[in-house]
């Protein structure tokens, strides 16, 4: 069992034959959601979520086992490596640890010690650091060293040269530094000011601001970057600084009295506050962005897979609406399969005014084209073209409903090179209308097309490392699109390239067979798209769905390689593999709830896990597990904010979560907030144990500032 293996199996609370199964998997090239989905023998059923942790485990302490290499083996050529120091190196856990270990083997720019070494003044330092004979008279002992040759013109440059690089020795020392850094994550403070007179109000609660390093919320350090960045804040780390220098000095300093005492004092005090203090400092505030990147990112994540994951309107005509003011509000109708019918324009608001042109347009579109519900983004002009749809829909009398969709990316979409693709004789904005409506008929399929950090449900995602977002986002929708399954034959290359095991090549591949060839009637016809081989089926096969091809179970999430298995189990039970497009689902439910798991996965061949899921599979042939979800809330009046008042009890879908609290769309021009205080009686850590992106929630009004257009809500007592 590898130490490795050993370490992260601790980390993560799990076996370390889990780690091991689950890293040979992963090297062999098999995707996490394979892996999660069909290998649950194998890895003792671990599930997505830590199999994502793990890779990313794996591959930091790989890292950090090359980089111990690569400084072991620099140390060894400058023939300066001790059975000892590699030793400390090998058992380091972490990457500032052999950074500290290498730090005074490193090639360094020139320095003031560089600089006294060349004078040769290297020997004096030692003396002065080895602190022996005691009594020695230092000013005679540099005296030795003045040479004016060398740039050594008196007794004082001498010993200041020696203690430039005893500061170095010291700032050099790992256990120094070590202790340093501890001291300072325990004690320190962040300690923020205004940049200047002229600084951004914005950051004005910033302007005069301290708080411990050991506390500072992850938001907060996002926000007192940005301020910094955009030179409005002034930002230090201050740490106690007497109570590390005097640390130090006991630490090196033998003899207070002796005649070294003062001038290694100079030297220490010069250490800290010229060379370890500074570089202390920039490492905590990389540690202190480093975990708040983390935590927006991994909130981000969060938000993204429930926005992913909400529930498809299916079979519905949608007429989609780009609001706006000065360029009008655009229109598309999309049919129940998200073909595009018609599209539109109308200019109901300022400064054209249309208003009765735009409802004889929009009434047009609903009755020609048998409309059943109505998609406004809510970007600008939102609110104003929702009152304008529910005083329609009042005069018509019918029973079309609306709902607010959220249009973030939308724009991005629209200018992308899919929708470019997709309506290529199309003005930007009107393919917004058609992307707005497709969302609400099946937002994975439509989101898909964006990219995940255009979506608008993160925390100061413009303000993290975009290499990291991207990669922690791309797993996010990787995951979201294989736990619903894909329909073969009705998806863009933009929602395959996401199935495990393909790519954006692959998926073109496949559109294009689809498209020369006529739709795919079995799963194993995959085999014969381009590029597309033997481990690839492998990896994709169960994601990919087909309803209505000609063996029932490639509709289901049943992999190919269980297909001779679960022939078995339905013969054992006295149907076939046809029945499950016969609708005997009743009867065959009841019987494969008396199946007996352990004899009849021993008799099959096949793992309790897999048969587990098997049976799921048959129960419900080709289920969309977003079906169990709540389907958003359609509307046909609108509330206005100044009909809000305190106490008032409203239905609302949260839009976004944050890390001080959650905001809701309550169907007025802002969405409101609900903070972290206010959502639950008990005590809570984050507002993810209580909402997440989609939910519907009962909130009461608790301030409506109509000047700011802000409105604060609360969950507490709400039921």
């Amino acid at each position: 069992m590898s130490l490795l293996a050993k370490q992260i199996a601790k980390e993560l609370g799990i076996s370390p034959a889990q780690v091991e199964v689950a890293v040979k998997l992963m090297d062999e090239g098999n995707t996490i959601p394979f892996i999660a989905r069909y290998r649950k023998e194998a890895t003792g059923e671990l599930d997505e979520n830590t199999l994502r942790e793990l890779q990313e485990r794996l591959t930091y302490l790989r890292n950090l086992a090359e980089k111990k290499e690569e400084v072991i083996r620099l140390i060894a050529e400058q023939e300066k490596l001790t059975p000892e120091l590699e030793a400390k190196i090998r058992a380091a856990t972490k990457l500032v640890e052999v950074e500290d270990l290498y730090r005074p083997y490193k090639q360094k720019r020139r320095t003031r010690a560089t600089n006294a070494r060349e004078k040769g003044l290297g020997p004096l330092a030692e003396v002065l650091l080895a602190q022996t004979p005691a009594g020695l008279d230092m000013v005679g002992a540099a005296a030795s060293f003045v040479n004016p040759e060398l740039g050594v013109a008196t007794v004082e440059e001498a010993l200041a040269g020696a203690l430039d690089i005893i500061a170095e020795t010291i700032s050099d020392d790992a256990a120094i530094r070590h202790t340093i850094r501890e001291i300072t994550r325990r004690e320190g403070m962040v300690a923020v000011k205004a940049s200047g007179e002229d600084a951004d109000p914005t950051y004005q609660m910033y302007f005069e601001y301290t708080e411990p390093i050991a506390k500072i919320p992850p938001h907060r350090v996002l926000a007192i970057n940005r301020g910094e960045k955009e030179k409005a804040l002034a930002v230090k780390i201050s740490a106690p600084a007497e109570k590390i220098i005097a640390l130090m000095t006991n630490n090196i300093v033998q003899d207070q009295n002796s005649t070294f005492a003062p001038y290694l004092a100079t030297a220490i005090e010069d250490a800290y506050k010229r060379l370890i203090a500074p570089s202390i400092e920039r490492e905590i505030r990389n540690e202190l962005t480093a975990v708040a990147e983390e935590q927006a990112i991994k909130i981000f994540a969060k938000n993204l897979h429930n926005l992913l994951l909400q529930p498809p309107v299916k079979g519905f005509t949608v007429l989609g609406i780009d609001p706006g003011y000065r360029t009008g509000c655009k229109l598309a109708v999309v049919d129940e399969t998200g073909k595009l019918l018609e599209v539109g324009v109308m200019y109901p608001h300022m400064p054209q005014n249309q208003r009765d042109k735009a409802k004889a347009i929009l009434k047009e579109l609903i009755t020609k084209n048998g409309v059943d519900a109505i998609a406004i983004g809510n970007g600008t002009a939102s609110r104003e073209t929702e009152e304008l749809v529910a005083e329609l829909l009042k005069e018509m009398n019918t029973s079309v409903q609306y709902v607010i969709v959220s249009e973030a990316g939308a724009s991005v979409y629209s200018a992308s090179k899919v929708a470019n693709e997709e309506f290529p004789d199309f003005d930007l904005s009107l393919r917004s209308a058609v992307s707005i409506a497709r969302r609400l008929q099946d937002p994975l399929a439509e989101l898909v097309k964006i990219e995940p950090k255009a979506v608008g449900v993160g925390q100061y995602q413009h303000d993290v490392t975009p290499k990291r977002l991207d990669e922690a986002l791309a797993g996010v929708v990787e995951s979201a699109v294989n736990t619903v399954g894909v329909d073969l034959n009705t998806a863009s290359p933009s929602l395959l390239r996401y199935v495990s095991g393909l790519n954006a090549t692959v998926a073109k591949n496949i559109v294009s067979y689809r498209e020369q060839h006529g739709k795919f009637r079995r799963r194993t016809d995959l085999k014969k798209v381009p590029r597309l081989g033997e481990h690839t089926f492998t990896q994709c096969a169960g994601f990919l769905r087909i309803p209505d091809g000609s063996y029932p179970l490639d509709r289901t999430s049943v992999h190919p390689e269980s297909y001779g298995a679960t022939e078995k189990l339905l013969a054992k039970l006295g149907y076939a593999v046809e029945d499950l497009a016969k609708g005997k689902l009743g009867e065959l439910h009841a019987a494969l709830d008396r199946v007996d798991l352990e004899a009849t996965a021993a008799e099959l061949g096949v793992g309790i896990p897999t048969l587990r899921d098997i049976i799921a599979d048959l129960k419900k042939p080709g289920r969309d597990p977003r079906e169990d979800l709540p389907k958003p809330i359609f509307r046909r009046d609108v509330t206005k904010l100044e009909e809000l008042s305190e106490g008032m009890v409203l239905y609302g879908t949260v839009r976004n979560v944050v890390d001080f609290g959650a905001f809701v769309d309550i169907g007025v021009k802002q969405d409101g907030l609900v903070h972290i205080s206010e959502m639950a009686d008990r005590y809570i850590k984050h507002p993810m144990e209580v909402v997440n992106v989609g939910d519907q929630v009962r909130v009461r009004v608790i301030s409506v500032d109509l000047k700011r257009g802000r409105v604060g809500l609360s969950m507490k007592g709400v039921h």
